[in-house]
């Protein structure tokens, strides 16, 4: 048997080098790495009907990545919802245009309710849209809208949890679900 010099094995150090870069490199080219960018496609909202300040309260929250990749698509022009105030705005705009929510009353009459823009925030990974509307007496059933992200991704999902009295109703929005009903 030859005897190992120390060129050698840098010579074989090398080309294990090159060896692991190729393969990759190749691997890069097969399997392109998007699993860092990758979309979670979920959206939750949270409509809370708060005695203490009388209001129905709505909060939606996004995976901030997922919102700036759609309304990049949606508005034609990259958008950074991280540093601009007016994409989150526009952002916000966005998401209120495409839900909505109405509240019927005992007697089976239904009001769509004003939700009014009270703002929004970033908070870590995501992005959270607010807004409000006093409550309605006597609300026995709500029909909600949640449209966000669906017209970007045909498999976004838009869960929106109802609280009211201690309990929590949810509606899951997928497929081609546009509209659900919850009875309280």
């Amino acid at each position: 048997m030859g005897r190992i010099t120390r060129s050698s094995a840098s010579a074989t150090r090398v080309q294990h080098k090159y060896a692991v870069l190729a393969l990759l490199y190749v691997l890069s080219c097969l399997f392109p790495m998007q699993s860092l960018a990758h979309q979670q496609k979920t959206s939750v909202t949270r409509i809370l009907f708060n005695h203490n300040t009388g209001n129905i309260e709505v909060m939606h929250r996004f995976f901030i990545h997922d919102a700036e990749h759609a309304a990049g698509v949606v508005f034609g022009a990259s958008q950074n919802l991280m540093e601009s105030a007016v994409s989150r705005e526009l952002f916000s705009n966005y998401v209120m245009n495409r839900f909505a929510v109405a509240a019927e009353d005992e007697l089976g009459v239904s009001e769509e309710l004003e939700l009014t823009y009270v703002g929004e925030e970033i908070d870590g990974q995501f992005l959270w849209v607010y807004q409000e509307t006093s409550q309605r007496p006597n609300v026995k059933a709500l029909s909600v809208v949640s449209l966000a992200l669906r017209d970007v991704w045909p498999d976004q999902a838009n869960l929106v949890n109802v609280e009211r009295d201690g309990e929590i109703h949810s509606m899951s929005f997928s497929d081609s679900v546009e509209s659900l009903r919850i009875e309280f």
